[in-house]
């Protein structure tokens, strides 16, 4: 992998922060370089994800109390 071409592109071209270049994974940085050849995801595949992954919910989620 040519980390020097990466940081060179992220960080003096794009502005990125060296912090925030390496907490990025390798596929979050390609998508932020445009040069990733997938598309992002639409509404359908968060569609998806929502229904297999939902959000926790009140009726989900066993109360807890305060101040334990």
């Amino acid at each position: 992998m040519d980390w020097n071409g990466l940081m060179r592109a992220a960080i003096a071209e794009r502005g990125i922060s060296p912090a925030l270049f390496w907490s990025l994974s390798p596929a979050e940085l390609s998508m932020m370089l445009g040069r990733t050849k997938s598309l992002p995801m639409g509404r359908a595949g968060l569609a998806s994800l929502l229904e297999a992954f939902p959000d926790a919910t009140p009726e989900t989620t066993p109360e807890k109390d305060i101040d334990e």
